[in-house]
């Protein structure tokens, strides 16, 4: 990738990023959407904002937050 895909960019300018959502997302996109980058990072999009900033994370970082998820350690903050 000859240019660096850092947090805060816009998303529309991650180049071949194909965004989806969690089939649990409201019909009114009041949700996360997901894209697997060519570099292996995941970068995430709030869906009322496609062209808003996308936040990049490491493989190793999303594996660590959905598993503290699946464990229940966020439950509180819906609570």
């Amino acid at each position: 990738m000859a240019k660096s895909i850092r947090n805060g960019i816009s998303a529309e300018l991650i180049p071949g990023a194909t965004w989806r959502k969690s089939r649990y997302s409201g019909a009114v996109g009041n949700c996360v959407e997901v894209a697997t980058l060519s570099g292996g990072e995941i970068a995430m999009r709030n869906s009322r904002d496609p062209k808003g900033p996308a936040l990049v994370y490491t493989r190793e970082e999303i594996a660590a937050f959905l598993a503290g998820a699946k464990d229940g350690e966020f439950d509180d903050v819906v609570a």
